[in-house]
Protein backbone atom coordinates (compact mmCIF):
# COMPACT_ATOMS: atom_id res chain seq x y z
CA UNK A 1 0.00 0.00 0.00
CA UNK A 2 1.56 3.15 -0.87
CA UNK A 3 0.78 6.58 0.73
CA UNK A 4 1.07 9.99 -0.99
CA UNK A 5 3.89 11.92 -0.39
CA UNK A 6 3.54 15.96 1.18
CA UNK A 7 4.76 18.23 -1.53
CA UNK A 8 8.06 19.55 -0.13
CA UNK A 9 8.26 22.90 1.58
CA UNK A 10 10.50 24.85 -0.64
CA UNK A 11 7.77 24.14 -3.15
CA UNK A 12 5.13 24.85 -1.46
CA UNK A 13 6.81 28.30 -0.83
CA UNK A 14 7.44 28.90 -4.66
CA UNK A 15 3.70 28.39 -5.11
CA UNK A 16 2.69 30.40 -2.65
CA UNK A 17 5.77 33.04 -3.82
CA UNK A 18 4.45 33.23 -7.27
CA UNK A 19 0.18 33.44 -6.30
CA UNK A 20 1.47 36.10 -4.08
CA UNK A 21 3.62 37.63 -7.35
CA UNK A 22 0.19 37.13 -9.89
CA UNK A 23 -1.81 39.41 -6.81
CA UNK A 24 0.70 42.08 -6.70
CA UNK A 25 0.75 41.95 -10.53
CA UNK A 26 -3.12 41.88 -10.63
CA UNK A 27 -3.65 44.84 -7.90
CA UNK A 28 -0.42 46.94 -9.38
CA UNK A 29 -2.45 46.18 -13.43
CA UNK A 30 -5.74 47.69 -11.94
CA UNK A 31 -4.47 50.87 -9.84
CA UNK A 32 -2.74 51.68 -13.40
CA UNK A 33 -5.78 51.31 -15.14
CA UNK A 34 -7.33 53.86 -12.52
CA UNK A 35 -4.61 55.91 -13.04
CA UNK A 36 -4.81 55.84 -16.53
CA UNK A 37 -8.82 56.20 -16.55
CA UNK A 38 -8.84 58.95 -13.87
CA UNK A 39 -6.01 60.82 -16.38
CA UNK A 40 -7.93 60.19 -19.30
CA UNK A 41 -11.24 62.15 -17.66
CA UNK A 42 -8.53 65.19 -16.79
CA UNK A 43 -7.44 65.14 -20.28
CA UNK A 44 -10.97 64.91 -21.90
CA UNK A 45 -12.69 67.67 -19.12
CA UNK A 46 -9.46 70.10 -20.06
CA UNK A 47 -10.64 69.63 -24.33
CA UNK A 48 -14.48 69.86 -23.50
CA UNK A 49 -14.62 72.39 -21.11
CA UNK A 50 -13.55 74.90 -23.74
CA UNK A 51 -16.54 74.07 -25.55
CA UNK A 52 -18.57 73.61 -22.82
CA UNK A 53 -17.89 77.41 -21.31
CA UNK A 54 -18.12 78.90 -25.60
CA UNK A 55 -22.01 77.60 -25.08
CA UNK A 56 -22.43 78.66 -21.43
CA UNK A 57 -21.38 82.60 -22.51
CA UNK A 58 -23.36 82.37 -25.47
CA UNK A 59 -26.48 81.48 -23.66
CA UNK A 60 -25.48 85.02 -21.20
CA UNK A 61 -25.86 88.70 -21.77
CA UNK A 62 -23.31 91.08 -23.03
CA UNK A 63 -22.98 92.61 -19.47
CA UNK A 64 -22.85 89.39 -17.83
CA UNK A 65 -20.60 87.80 -20.35
CA UNK A 66 -18.27 90.44 -19.90
CA UNK A 67 -17.87 89.95 -16.20
CA UNK A 68 -14.94 89.46 -14.29
CA UNK A 69 -14.78 87.25 -12.78
CA UNK A 70 -17.74 85.52 -14.38
CA UNK A 71 -20.92 84.84 -13.57
CA UNK A 72 -21.74 81.00 -13.56
CA UNK A 73 -25.98 81.50 -12.45
CA UNK A 74 -26.38 84.46 -14.59
CA UNK A 75 -29.34 84.14 -16.22
CA UNK A 76 -29.49 82.81 -19.43
CA UNK A 77 -31.00 84.36 -22.95
CA UNK A 78 -31.04 83.55 -26.64
CA UNK A 79 -30.15 87.62 -27.54
CA UNK A 80 -27.24 86.26 -28.95
CA UNK A 81 -28.07 83.39 -31.03
CA UNK A 82 -31.19 85.94 -32.69
CA UNK A 83 -28.41 88.39 -33.21
CA UNK A 84 -26.80 86.16 -34.90
CA UNK A 85 -29.59 85.43 -37.27
CA UNK A 86 -29.69 89.11 -37.43
CA UNK A 87 -32.79 90.37 -35.35
CA UNK A 88 -31.12 93.71 -35.06
CA UNK A 89 -28.90 93.97 -38.15
CA UNK A 90 -30.72 92.11 -41.26
CA UNK A 91 -27.46 90.19 -41.83
CA UNK A 92 -28.88 86.84 -42.29
CA UNK A 93 -26.23 84.01 -42.15
CA UNK A 94 -27.72 81.54 -44.36
CA UNK A 95 -26.14 82.22 -47.32
CA UNK A 96 -22.57 81.50 -45.40
CA UNK A 97 -23.79 78.94 -44.17
CA UNK A 98 -24.79 77.75 -47.20
CA UNK A 99 -21.71 78.20 -49.25
CA UNK A 100 -19.63 76.79 -46.81
CA UNK A 101 -21.82 73.35 -46.43
CA UNK A 102 -21.66 72.95 -50.49
CA UNK A 103 -17.56 74.08 -50.45
CA UNK A 104 -17.29 71.39 -47.92
CA UNK A 105 -19.73 68.83 -49.53
CA UNK A 106 -19.16 69.15 -52.94
CA UNK A 107 -15.54 68.90 -52.55
CA UNK A 108 -15.36 66.21 -50.13
CA UNK A 109 -17.64 64.12 -52.50
CA UNK A 110 -14.91 64.81 -55.59
CA UNK A 111 -11.79 64.42 -53.37
CA UNK A 112 -13.22 60.53 -52.42
CA UNK A 113 -13.99 59.93 -55.67
CA UNK A 114 -10.56 61.18 -57.09
CA UNK A 115 -8.26 59.35 -53.94
CA UNK A 116 -10.22 56.03 -54.48
CA UNK A 117 -8.57 55.04 -57.65
CA UNK A 118 -4.90 56.86 -56.79
CA UNK A 119 -5.08 54.81 -53.50
CA UNK A 120 -5.59 51.91 -55.48
CA UNK A 121 -2.62 52.28 -57.48
CA UNK A 122 -0.76 53.41 -55.22
CA UNK A 123 -0.73 50.09 -52.84
CA UNK A 124 -2.88 47.08 -54.11
CA UNK A 125 -1.20 47.90 -58.26
CA UNK A 126 1.69 50.05 -57.48
CA UNK A 127 3.36 52.27 -59.96
CA UNK A 128 6.80 52.01 -60.67
CA UNK A 129 8.32 54.61 -57.66
CA UNK A 130 5.20 54.43 -55.63
CA UNK A 131 7.39 55.94 -52.73
CA UNK A 132 8.25 59.06 -55.05
CA UNK A 133 4.59 59.64 -55.26
CA UNK A 134 3.54 59.36 -52.23
CA UNK A 135 6.12 61.82 -51.12
CA UNK A 136 5.41 64.20 -53.71
CA UNK A 137 1.54 64.33 -52.26
CA UNK A 138 2.61 64.73 -48.80
CA UNK A 139 5.48 67.67 -49.96
CA UNK A 140 2.35 69.92 -51.44
CA UNK A 141 1.37 70.16 -47.37
CA UNK A 142 4.93 71.53 -47.04
CA UNK A 143 4.14 74.74 -48.53
CA UNK A 144 1.97 77.16 -46.08
CA UNK A 145 -1.17 78.62 -47.19
CA UNK A 146 0.01 81.93 -47.05
CA UNK A 147 2.70 81.28 -49.34
CA UNK A 148 0.54 80.64 -52.29
CA UNK A 149 -2.00 82.91 -51.34
CA UNK A 150 -0.68 85.80 -53.60
CA UNK A 151 -0.33 83.61 -56.55
CA UNK A 152 -3.83 82.09 -56.08
CA UNK A 153 -5.23 85.52 -55.83
CA UNK A 154 -3.40 86.84 -59.39
CA UNK A 155 -4.79 83.99 -60.81
CA UNK A 156 -8.33 84.02 -59.39
CA UNK A 157 -8.75 87.78 -60.24
CA UNK A 158 -7.39 87.15 -64.03
CA UNK A 159 -9.65 84.26 -64.48
CA UNK A 160 -11.99 86.08 -63.03
CA UNK A 161 -13.33 83.78 -60.15
CA UNK A 162 -12.57 85.84 -57.35
CA UNK A 163 -15.63 85.69 -54.65
CA UNK A 164 -16.48 82.59 -56.42
CA UNK A 165 -17.54 79.34 -54.57
CA UNK A 166 -16.68 77.07 -57.63
CA UNK A 167 -12.50 78.20 -57.40
CA UNK A 168 -13.08 77.66 -53.42
CA UNK A 169 -14.69 73.95 -54.17
CA UNK A 170 -11.18 73.51 -56.55
CA UNK A 171 -9.04 74.77 -53.75
CA UNK A 172 -10.35 73.00 -51.07
CA UNK A 173 -10.06 69.62 -53.75
CA UNK A 174 -6.56 70.31 -54.03
CA UNK A 175 -5.82 71.28 -50.32
CA UNK A 176 -7.83 67.38 -49.18
CA UNK A 177 -6.52 65.43 -51.65
CA UNK A 178 -3.21 64.70 -50.49
CA UNK A 179 -4.73 63.88 -47.24
CA UNK A 180 -7.17 61.09 -48.35
CA UNK A 181 -5.05 59.73 -50.57
CA UNK A 182 -2.79 58.86 -47.83
CA UNK A 183 -5.65 58.22 -45.27
CA UNK A 184 -7.10 55.85 -47.80
CA UNK A 185 -3.72 54.08 -48.86
CA UNK A 186 -3.03 52.85 -45.45
CA UNK A 187 -6.76 51.31 -45.58
CA UNK A 188 -6.13 49.66 -49.02
CA UNK A 189 -3.17 48.05 -47.77
CA UNK A 190 -4.55 46.14 -45.04
CA UNK A 191 -6.89 43.90 -47.98
CA UNK A 192 -5.57 40.99 -48.74
CA UNK A 193 -4.23 40.75 -52.21
CA UNK A 194 -5.37 37.36 -52.86
CA UNK A 195 -9.15 38.95 -52.81
CA UNK A 196 -8.44 40.85 -55.93
CA UNK A 197 -6.94 38.08 -57.32
CA UNK A 198 -10.21 36.21 -56.82
CA UNK A 199 -12.21 38.94 -58.22
CA UNK A 200 -9.70 39.21 -61.26
CA UNK A 201 -10.05 35.25 -61.79
CA UNK A 202 -13.91 35.60 -61.68
CA UNK A 203 -13.71 38.15 -64.67
CA UNK A 204 -14.35 41.41 -62.41
CA UNK A 205 -12.88 44.20 -63.90
CA UNK A 206 -10.89 47.73 -62.38
CA UNK A 207 -14.51 49.58 -61.83
CA UNK A 208 -16.78 46.55 -60.58
CA UNK A 209 -13.79 45.68 -58.07
CA UNK A 210 -13.70 49.12 -56.79
CA UNK A 211 -17.44 49.64 -56.45
CA UNK A 212 -18.63 45.78 -55.16
CA UNK A 213 -15.19 45.02 -53.05
CA UNK A 214 -13.37 47.98 -52.08
CA UNK A 215 -15.59 50.41 -51.15
CA UNK A 216 -17.55 47.73 -49.07
CA UNK A 217 -15.01 46.70 -47.02
CA UNK A 218 -13.58 50.08 -46.02
CA UNK A 219 -16.29 51.76 -45.92
CA UNK A 220 -15.59 52.75 -42.33
CA UNK A 221 -11.92 54.19 -43.55
CA UNK A 222 -13.56 55.92 -46.39
CA UNK A 223 -16.11 57.88 -43.89
CA UNK A 224 -13.64 58.97 -41.66
CA UNK A 225 -11.40 60.23 -44.11
CA UNK A 226 -14.61 62.19 -45.65
CA UNK A 227 -15.42 63.59 -41.97
CA UNK A 228 -11.74 64.58 -41.92
CA UNK A 229 -11.61 66.18 -45.39
CA UNK A 230 -15.19 67.98 -44.28
CA UNK A 231 -13.63 69.13 -41.21
CA UNK A 232 -11.17 70.91 -42.77
CA UNK A 233 -13.32 72.17 -45.29
CA UNK A 234 -15.66 74.01 -43.21
CA UNK A 235 -12.76 75.86 -40.68
CA UNK A 236 -11.25 76.97 -43.40
CA UNK A 237 -10.25 80.65 -42.83
CA UNK A 238 -7.68 81.71 -45.01
CA UNK A 239 -8.15 81.25 -48.67
CA UNK A 240 -11.96 81.86 -48.12
CA UNK A 241 -11.25 85.37 -46.37
CA UNK A 242 -8.94 86.38 -49.18
CA UNK A 243 -10.48 84.89 -52.47
CA UNK A 244 -14.33 86.02 -51.33
CA UNK A 245 -15.95 88.78 -50.26
CA UNK A 246 -19.90 88.80 -50.39
CA UNK A 247 -21.44 86.25 -52.94
CA UNK A 248 -19.40 83.03 -51.92
CA UNK A 249 -18.43 84.00 -48.48
CA UNK A 250 -18.14 81.51 -45.92
CA UNK A 251 -19.44 80.74 -42.51
CA UNK A 252 -15.56 81.12 -40.97
CA UNK A 253 -15.67 84.44 -42.57
CA UNK A 254 -19.02 85.27 -41.61
CA UNK A 255 -18.10 84.84 -38.07
CA UNK A 256 -15.14 87.29 -38.21
CA UNK A 257 -17.75 90.25 -38.70
CA UNK A 258 -18.85 89.64 -35.28
CA UNK A 259 -15.18 90.95 -34.32
CA UNK A 260 -16.03 94.86 -35.15
CA UNK A 261 -14.10 98.17 -34.19
CA UNK A 262 -16.83 98.95 -31.65
CA UNK A 263 -15.53 95.98 -29.39
CA UNK A 264 -16.05 92.46 -29.22
CA UNK A 265 -19.68 91.37 -28.42
CA UNK A 266 -18.36 88.15 -26.36
CA UNK A 267 -21.61 86.73 -25.97
CA UNK A 268 -23.23 87.26 -30.17
CA UNK A 269 -19.25 85.60 -30.97
CA UNK A 270 -19.89 82.70 -28.58
CA UNK A 271 -23.52 82.37 -29.78
CA UNK A 272 -21.81 82.49 -33.70
CA UNK A 273 -19.03 80.12 -32.68
CA UNK A 274 -21.46 77.44 -31.46
CA UNK A 275 -23.89 78.00 -34.12
CA UNK A 276 -21.01 77.32 -37.03
CA UNK A 277 -19.68 74.43 -35.27
CA UNK A 278 -22.62 72.66 -35.08
CA UNK A 279 -22.73 71.23 -38.53
CA UNK A 280 -19.34 69.73 -37.72
CA UNK A 281 -20.47 68.49 -34.10
CA UNK A 282 -23.27 66.78 -36.19
CA UNK A 283 -21.59 64.84 -38.80
CA UNK A 284 -19.29 63.69 -35.98
CA UNK A 285 -21.54 61.93 -33.86
CA UNK A 286 -23.36 60.88 -37.02
CA UNK A 287 -20.51 59.40 -38.30
CA UNK A 288 -18.95 58.51 -34.67
CA UNK A 289 -19.02 54.52 -35.09
CA UNK A 290 -17.64 54.53 -38.66
CA UNK A 291 -15.06 57.21 -37.86
CA UNK A 292 -14.22 54.81 -34.84
CA UNK A 293 -13.47 52.08 -36.97
CA UNK A 294 -11.92 53.92 -39.89
CA UNK A 295 -9.59 55.27 -37.63
CA UNK A 296 -8.36 51.80 -36.54
CA UNK A 297 -8.85 50.19 -39.77
CA UNK A 298 -5.31 51.62 -40.86
CA UNK A 299 -3.64 50.86 -37.84
CA UNK A 300 -0.55 48.59 -36.76
CA UNK A 301 -1.80 45.61 -35.93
Amino acid sequence: MTTALAPAPSATAARRRASNARVRRRSGSRGGNIALGLLAWVVGILFVFPVVWMVLTSLHSEVTAATNPPSFFAPLTLDGYREFFGASSGASPWPPLINSATASIVSTIVVIVLAIPAAYALSVRPVQKWTDVMFFFLSTKFLPAVAGLLPLYIIAKTLGLLDNINFIVILYTAMNLPIAVWMLRSFLADIPVELFEAAAIDGAGLIRTLRSIIVPIISPGIAATALICFIFSWNELLLANTLTSIVAQTAPVFLTSFVTSQGLFLAKVCAAATAVSLPVLIAGFAAQDKLVQGLSLGAVK
